[in-house]
């Protein structure tokens, strides 16, 4: 990284910032009260709270969200005049899946090979460290030259929208210039980006039932429907013979133009088993990017120990339908419905419900504020210019604050590159990654304040 005081201020700074975030780890905050204590998610968003009013920020409050969790707000005022900036993260996290199958406790950030790892090292615990830091770096290099609003939400991973409708019954809250979500990643390890597309989602529960209970095998199978069999059959609609989404009436052939990924890199990133093929058709950008893509997250069925010889009487799944930038989410949760009940068999009773939604973003990357994040990444990332990329997640929130402020500027940046395994065991962040975005994000409001 190219010498300047900002950049030797946030190296001095590190050994602090793993400190805080090594504290923000410990806390199991998993927005799922019925997985991890309500105590867990209190106390980071209390951390955070603290850490904000140590910065000397405003108006510090923690928000009650229609959810049921908190979000922490804080206002630090600017020179007179100067544009407002809103910060995001969110401190919620994944469970973490298999405790024993991670190298290390999930919950406790651990150094190794040159990474930090620990559940929310990356996504998103990190991302507010990253604001922390730059803001710090800042504050010994002249002052922070905007105005700073700071929300880090409680419940992102849960997708139930908490934050989104409190923003919506408090709109005058989080208005500013420009929006910073530091809530994605770069596409490769030290390869600079801002994400200009998010995918949206849309969850759908589906319950099949045809007995009205549970039959022999033996003395029934064979002519007594079995719940479960239809709902394979229902799932199995769902993609065509090369594993691309089929919904009636969704539209799934779309081009991605920009920033292309190797396939084979994408195989190794996702760890594709050999011999095993990718699903879908077009590039693998096309796939992530600019395609509806349908998940089977889980199926409520009999496990394999304990089974007994039944024709089970009832069976339920959850499905979660991703769909790209000029696809309404709302519309496709209907034709997703619709699918799902037309292609149920043997006239069994079929019901859906949805239970979570986002709809798709688009950025405007031609903004100024894109124009000063590609100035300032130049000089935290010596040698690589800014790339644009898609994301195949969603971050509903995006297009709340697009629609409440239709004039704000907003980027998309963060810490979750492919090595993260963000939401996976082993989730990781690289401080070397940390350290050049929190340089980039000071870069950035010194040089937007300027522009």
């Amino acid at each position: 990284m190219s010498s300047n005081p900002v950049a030797e201020t946030v190296a001095s700074l590190m050994p602090a910032a793993k400190a805080d975030l090594t504290e923000l780890v410990a806390f199991k905050s998993v927005a799922d009260f019925g997985q991890f204590p309500r105590v867990e998610s209190e106390g980071a968003a209390n951390w955070i709270a603290d850490a904000l009013r140590a910065e000397g920020f405003q108006d510090v409050a923690l928000l009650d969200t229609p959810d049921g969790t908190q979000s922490v707000y804080g206002f630090l005022p600017g020179p007179e005049g100067a544009r407002t900036v809103l910060l995001y993260a969110h401190y919620d996290v994944q469970p973490p899946l298999d405790e024993a199958a991670w190298t290390t406790p999930p919950f406790e950030l651990t150094e190794r090979d040159g990474r930090w790892y620990g559940r929310g090292t990356a996504d998103c615990k990190g991302g507010l460290v990253m604001h922390l830091l730059a803001l710090r770096a800042l504050k010994a290099n002249g002052g922070v030259p905007v105005s700073v609003k700071v929300i880090v939400e409680g419940s992102e991973e849960q997708g139930t929208g908490g934050l989104e409708r409190y923003a919506e019954e408090h709109p005058d809250l989080l208005t500013a210039d420009t929006i910073v979500i530091g809530d994605v990643g770069n596409f490769r390890l030290g390869l600079p980006t801002v994400t200009s597309t998010l995918r949206g989602m849309t969850l759908v529960r589906v319950r099949v039932d045809t007995l009205e209970g549970n039959l022999h095998s033996g003395q029934f199978g064979g002519a007594a429907p079995d719940a479960l069999g239809a709902l394979i059959r229902v799932l199995d609609s769902l993609r065509a013979k090369d594993g691309s989404t089929t919904v009636d009436g969704l539209t799934g052939d779309a081009r991605w133009e920009g920033l292309q990924y190797d396939e084979e890199a994408f195989r190794q990133d996702a760890k594709v088993l050999d011999g095993v093929e990718l699903i879908g058709s077009g590039s693998v950008a096309d796939r992530i990017w600019a395609r509806p893509a349908v998940t089977v997250l889980g199926i409520d069925c009999p496990p394999v120990v304990g089974a007994t010889p039944s024709v089970q009487a009832g069976a339920r799944a959850l499905v979660s339908l991703r769909v790209p930038p000029g696809t309404d989410a709302v519309e496709a949760t209907k034709l997703l419905q619709a699918h799902l009940e037309a292609h149920t068999p043997w006239g069994a009773r079929v019901s859906t419900e949805q239970i979570g939604q986002g709809q798709p973003f688009r950025a405007d990357t031609s903004s100024p504020a894109y124009t000063a994040m590609a100035e300032a990444m130049a000089v935290a990332y010596p040698g690589e210019e800014m790339q644009s990329a898609g994301q195949g997640g969603s971050i509903p929130l995006c297009n709340t604050l697009a629609s409440l402020y239709p004039s704000a500027e907003i980027l998309l940046i963060g810490l979750s590159e492919p090595e993260a395994q963000i939401h996976a065991v082993n989730e990781s962040v690289s401080p070397d990654e940390l350290e050049r975005l929190s340089v980039t994000e000071a870069l950035f409001l010194q040089k937007y304040a300027a522009s």
